[in-house]
């Protein structure tokens, strides 16, 4: 298991353990658990990740650490848009929905004003970095 990978399983643990809050550099960052359809292996795969909120609306940025390319889960959801979304203790199906334009740049600086890192990860690659809307559906 990558370093990664082990990282992201002992921050689901603890959200899990722990309704939603979890420490270490991790604390204090608004982090909801979000399930995953694997494109290619059907299998289910979590990842915690920063959100926030527009209204009534989650969101999430597929910045990968100013990666050149997307993260690996991103590519799941425009396969399969069911997603399971886990927010402190609540637990519900949602369909994620990659938006653009305008809409795209007004939640990235909605975020990225909230959670600065977000701009350091635009600069640091040339790609546009995605925006994910969340919709529940239950």
């Amino acid at each position: 298991m990558s370093e990664l990978n082990e990282f992201n399983q002992k921050v689901i643990a603890e959200f899990r353990a722990n309704q939603g809050k979890v420490g270490g550099q991790m604390e204090g960052v608004p982090l909801l658990l979000l399930t995953t359809t694997g494109r290619k292996t059907g299998r289910k795969i979590t990842k915690p990740l920063a959100y926030s909120q527009d209204g009534d609306r989650i969101f999430v940025i597929a910045s990968f650490a100013g990666s050149p390319h997307n993260p690996a889960w991103f590519c799941n959801p425009e396969a399969n848009r069911m997603v399971t979304v886990e927010v402190g203790t609540q637990r519900f199906e949602a369909r994620a929905r990659i938006v653009s334009g305008e809409e795209r740049d007004r939640l990235f600086k909605l975020q990225a004003d909230r959670m600065n890192i977000f701009y350091d990860y635009q600069k640091k690659t040339t790609r546009q970095i995605p925006v994910v809307v969340l919709e529940r559906v239950n």
